[in-house]
Formats: structure tokens, C-alpha cells, sequence
């Protein structure tokens, strides 16, 4: 509970990864990708349940052997082009008890701590946001992004000067997948962003974070994993 208010961790997790097939049930570091939120969320004091939203028989079956519930996501909400936010929906119409906050937790973000999901949590109350969700400086700045149509090259952004310092420019941010958290009686019925409302950003350092999409994230995981154990 959090401030009077029933606190979810839903964790989506459907079954159809393209990029690397059965992505949720890939082991990191000796367990399923998919556990790694799961447990984090019961770390969480704020926590009152965890939840897990799949399509698949098999992620729902690992999810519920590391404690978590169950939402059973319509297939038609589980396809590539599915958004995120209509499984929440979804989830929405289909509770008994509605939570009054909801912190979303990609299992493509491992390496988010119990802190980092409070610290959103803590602040979507004390400062009466609507949603709040955790932010990374960019690696490359937009204004010395490029496209090429073609085969002529022109800054991404019309007018931007690539060839600044890269001091010169303002800082950008990403989104950076580990924490989301909103109202859910204030979620919109409609519409494809879990941010809205009165929103909030929580800035993280960029190297403590891994959003794994590709086999070189994967890669890239486990040597973080590695290298924290020899130290």
C-alpha cells in the first residue's frame, strides 16, 4: 500500500518475440528473464501483488512458479503490432479488486533495483502526478542524428548543426524500460501511452541499465552479470 492506495507490479510478457524467439524464458543469469521482475517487484514494499500478462501457456506456468498471478492476455493483444496499454486496459475490465496505482515492469529490463521502482512509486504520490516513468541520457544527441533519402545525407532535425561539440547541446533522454507506474482509474480509455496526464521523469545513469531486445543485449547482460560477480 502507498498512501491508502493499492499498489500492482504488472510485468507484460507474451509469448511471441520475433527477435530472439521465447525471449522471456531465456535464462539470464541462471533464471528466466522473466523472473527477474517478478522477484524485484516482491522486493518492493510498496508492492500488494504481482502480476504477469501473457498469451503463452508456458511463461504463464514459469511466471505463477515464481509467485506471480496470472492475467491471460486475449491473443489479439499479444500480436507484434499489439500496444502495451490495451492489455492493461484489458486488465482493468477483468479485476475484482482494482489497484489504485499500477507499476509496469518490462522483463526486458533486468537490472532495475527495489529502490528505483519506489523512488517512482513515492514520487507518483507525493507529488499527485497522473504517471511518472524513468529516463536515460541518450547515447547520441538528436540534433547529430542523420537521415539519408536517397542516398543524400541531411541532419535528422532541420536546422541542427551535427558538427557542435557535443557540449554545446542540450541534454536528450530516453525512455529507458525499467520502471513505468501510473493512476489506473486515470489511465484513458483510449490512446497508445502510459505516460499522460500530469507526468513525471526520474532520470537514471544510462551504464546500470540493459533494455534487452537483440542476442548482443543478451550478450551484453551477461557480462555485466560477470563482471559484478568478480568484483
Amino acid at each position: 500500500m502507498l498512501g491508502g492506495h493499492r499498489v500492482l507490479a504488472l510485468i507484460p510478457a507474451r509469448g511471441g518475440s520475433k527477435t530472439v524467439p521465447r525471449k522471456n524464458l531465456r535464462a539470464l543469469g541462471g533464471k528466466p528473464l522473466l523472473a527477474w521482475p517478478i522477484q524485484v517487484a516482491q522486493q518492493t514494499p510498496e508492492v500488494d501483488q504481482v502480476i504477469v500478462s501473457t498469451d503463452d501457456p508456458e511463461i504463464a506456468a514459469v511466471a505463477a512458479s515464481f509467485g506471480a498471478a496470472i492475467h491471460h492476455r486475449p491473443p489479439e493483444l499479444a500480436a507484434d503490432t499489439s500496444l502495451v496499454v490495451d492489455a492493461v486496459r484489458h486488465l482493468r475490465s477483468q479485476l475484482a479488486e482494482r489497484a489504485g496505482i499500477v507499476t509496469l515492469l518490462e522483463a526486458t529490463a533486468p537490472f532495475r533495483t527495489p529502490g528505483m521502482i519506489s523512488r517512482c512509486l513515492q514520487r507518483l504520490v507525493a507529488e499527485d502526478l497522473d504517471s511518472i516513468a524513468t529516463f536515460s541520457e541518450t547515447d547520441i544527441n538528436p540534433q547529430r542524428v542523420w537521415r539519408i533519402e536517397a542516398g543524400m545525407p541531411a541532419p535528422y532535425i532541420e536546422g541542427a548543426v551535427p558538427w557542435k561539440p557535443r557540449q554545446s547541446f542540450a541534454p536528450a533522454y530516453r525512455l529507458n524500460a525499467a520502471v513505468y507506474a501510473f493512476r489506473f482509474d486515470r489511465l484513458p480509455e483510449s490512446g497508445p501511452s502510459i505516460l499522460f496526464g500530469r507526468m513525471g521523469a526520474e532520470i537514471l545513469p544510462g551504464d546500470t541499465l540493459v533494455d534487452i531486445d537483440t542476442e548482443r543485449d543478451f550478450m551484453v547482460a551477461n557480462a555485466i552479470l560477470e563482471s559484478s560477480q568478480r568484483s
